[in-house]
């Protein structure tokens, strides 16, 4: 599939992640991505970088304006407590039948619609920061204007950075509990045992290659062997051996009520934030 053009508004580092993957061989955009910066020196990073156009606001005000003038799809990659201003900044200048795609966690996607004309879609996504290695887990949720191939387009344009799981807008609130706030759970833990690492006397560089290569490794298998994690897990713990003993401890501390508390304070934090708190 060949991507509609597009404007990329706000090139923070979900917004470079995403715009790694448009820049992928094999991946066709029509004509350049569009991509503001707020300053001179950021617009300037992507000089010399093939099929982007960078535009500044600190040299040209109407940069977003510009940016979409042409666009079939805008990206809006800013800030979510700067939503609002700039969709009535963008909005005379959108081309009718453009899609807008939000990557704002907490705004609904009724506050881009209330701000955007009537022929304007608007489609949620929430990509997660393995993006950068192409490897996100984005979330995407339809509003209330958005066809079926409109959220088929959107959706080819996620997967250059990984998978695609497509949901109610509702659900997308909790799979950023999941997806979202995930990798920083699975640092946490690998954060902690390489702590534990360190308390059995290797020094922390052999801590580090010790817990991140096991993460690393772990998770490969996991996606190579096509088993469940419970599978795998049954598989490399022996009877009466010195992992199951772990694993005793770790199920005692009821794992996976911690993990639903963590999500349920992450899924009220979202709501928070869409009431603006």
């Amino acid at each position: 599939m060949t991507l509609p053009s597009i404007a990329l508004l706000g090139a923070g580092s979900m917004g470079r992640a995403i715009l790694s993957g448009l820049l992928k061989p094999g991946v066709e955009v029509n004509g350049p991505v569009h991509v503001t910066n707020r300053t001179d020196a950021r617009a300037a990073e992507f000089d010399g970088v093939a099929g982007v156009r960078a535009h500044s606001l600190e040299s040209n005000p109407a940069a977003n304006r510009d940016a979409v003038a042409q666009a079939g799809i805008v990206i809006v990659a800013v800030k979510p407590g700067m939503v609002p201003d700039l969709l009535d900044e963008i909005a005379s200048s959108l081309v009718p039948g453009a899609i807008v795609v939000s990557v704002a966690a907490g705004v609904r996607a009724a506050t881009f619609e209330a701000h955007l004309p009537i022929t304007v879609s608007v489609i949620r996504t929430m990509p997660n920061t393995p993006a950068v290695v192409g490897k996100a887990v984005t979330g995407l949720a339809p509003g209330s204007r958005a066809s079926a191939s409109e959220v088929a387009v959107v959706r080819s344009l996620f997967e250059t950075v990984g998978t695609v799981v497509e949901v109610t807008e509702d659900g997308l609130d909790a799979l950023g509990t999941i997806s979202g706030s995930g990798p920083a759970y699975v640092f946490l833990l690998i954060e902690a045992l390489t702590q534990a690492a360190i308390g059995k006397g290797f020094s922390p560089e052999q801590a580090a290659e010790l817990a991140n290569g096991t993460f690393v490794g772990a998770t490969a298998l996991l996606e190579a062997s096509g088993k469940t994690p419970e599978e795998l897990r049954i598989q490399v713990t022996s009877p009466k051996g010195t992992t199951e003993r772990a694993l005793a401890v770790l199920q005692d501390a009821d794992l996976p009520a911690l993990f639903a508390s963590a999500t349920d304070a992450a899924l009220a934090r979202t709501r928070e934030l869409a009431a603006g708190a």
